[in-house]
């Protein structure tokens, strides 16, 4: 959880990406090794950043040292050093009070593609793997490690300004900004990999950033839209897993644990988003299918017409294979499963979605609802033989189990 802030306080010395995180795994690996030993200081974050801090000033030296090749030089030194702690501590003046947004504004840097920007900050912001990314982006996970490789060397081009946008600059770069932390929170909300169904903290991260940037830029009205999507679908964390982790399906979740304050903020922050013009916006109108559910206080209160609809206008705007599987989810309840089907049938083909474990799940659901459960059976264990989250595996290996003791009953 420390990576992140360490990275963020020595790219803003450094002004190179790839030295920063060498230099946080660095501090973490001696934390790894001390601390057991030693014991657990009682701030353990400002220990990782001091141990970063002085390895980078270690580092500086060398670097003066190697570019003077003067040992004189060195009666002069710990006046830079202090020079370069206080730039490490010091706010700088900008228009991002915080480090991280710092990051990731830095990091989303015009020289980059957008693919680049995203995965390169994703891993720098929330510490996801190579792996976890890749199938954030349903493309191969070779794919993801030249992105994050060739991002870092381009920034590392000492042409590249380290430098926070200003003006339309910043504007420029907010689209890639947003897209970064809506995939953060969404690895926080449904892990990818691992023994947990969340991860509740890079949620919260994420909430932490969406809020800062709203009100950095309260005139963005999908700025508004992401924060209202992401309180919308963080008030029914509580609810989504049993006490012993076990993941609870929308449909049956408990919905007197849904958390009514983030309720009434997502509400109030997609009002300012389409008071702002931007209904329309992609993040907005997730907020509102979010917000379809929220409303409903019982599941059989859902608007389920208004889902699709509003799938069918987030479809048009960003046609994608994921989406329309959403938008069939939301026909099989507005229309019966028979209709989803055909349109689920149709993106088996679809390359982008061919390790995509919530396609056959899907499908078995809808099968299982047509009563065919032994096809349903099989479709639950391919997507649990193509999950990485032990929860979801457990939980789709029970469904083909329900659906096979239908078939022999």
């Amino acid at each position: 959880m420390e990576a992140p802030r360490i990275i963020a306080a020595l790219v803003r010395v450094l002004r190179d990406v790839g030295t920063a995180e060498e230099l946080a795994q660095d501090a973490l690996v001696a934390a790894l090794e001390q601390w057991p030993r030693d014991g657990v200081p009682d701030k353990p974050g400002a220990w990782l950043m001091t141990t970063a801090r002085n390895r980078a000033i270690d580092r500086i030296r060398h670097r003066v040292l190697a570019e003077k090749k003067h040992q004189t030089i060195i009666h002069d030194l710990d006046d830079a050093y202090d020079l370069q702690e206080a730039r490490m501590f010091a706010a700088l003046d900008d228009d991002i009070g915080d480090d991280l947004l710092r990051l990731v504004f830095t990091a989303c840097h015009p020289v980059l593609s957008p693919e680049a920007q995203v995965a390169l900050t994703l891993r720098l912001l929330g510490g996801l793997s190579t792996d976890e990314i890749a199938r954030a982006f349903l493309v191969p996970e070779a794919t993801i490690a030249q992105r994050i490789v060739r991002a870092k060397r381009a920034l590392a081009d000492p042409a590249v300004v380290y430098e926070v946008p200003r003006g339309e600059a910043l504007q420029a770069r907010l689209a890639a900004v947003l897209r970064v932390v809506y995939l953060v929170f969404n690895e926080g909300y449904a892990a990818t990999a691992g023994g947990d169904w969340m991860r509740p903290a890079l949620c919260d991260e994420a909430l932490r950033l969406g809020r800062v940037l709203a009100g950095l830029m309260p005139l963005e009205s999908e700025v508004h839209g992401l924060v209202a999507l992401m309180e919308l679908q963080a008030s029914r964390a509580s609810a989504r897993t049993a006490a012993d982790g076990t993941p609870i399906l929308l449909l049956d979740q408990d919905r007197s644990r849904w958390d009514r304050l983030l309720i009434q903020r997502g509400l109030a922050a997609l009002a300012t988003a389409e008071r702002l013009g931007g209904a329309a916006g992609p993040y907005a109108l997730q907020a509102a299918l979010a917000a379809c559910h929220a409303r409903a206080v019982r599941p059989e209160d859902t608007d389920w017409n208004r889902i699709h609809a509003l799938y069918q206008v987030l479809l048009r705007q960003t046609p994608s294979p994921v989406i329309e599987l959403n938008r069939a989810v939301a026909l099989s309840m507005a229309q019966g499963p028979a209709a989803a089907l055909e349109i689920v049938d149709r993106l088996k083909d679809d390359p982008a979605l061919s390790g995509y474990h919530l396609l056959p799940s899907v499908r078995g659901d809808l099968l299982s609802k047509l009563g065919r459960h032994e096809e349903a059976a099989a479709e639950f264990h391919r997507a649990a033989a193509m999950t990485r989250n032990d929860r979801e595996r457990n939980l789709l290996n029970e469904r083909a189990a329900a659906s096979e003791k239908l078939v022999h009953s």
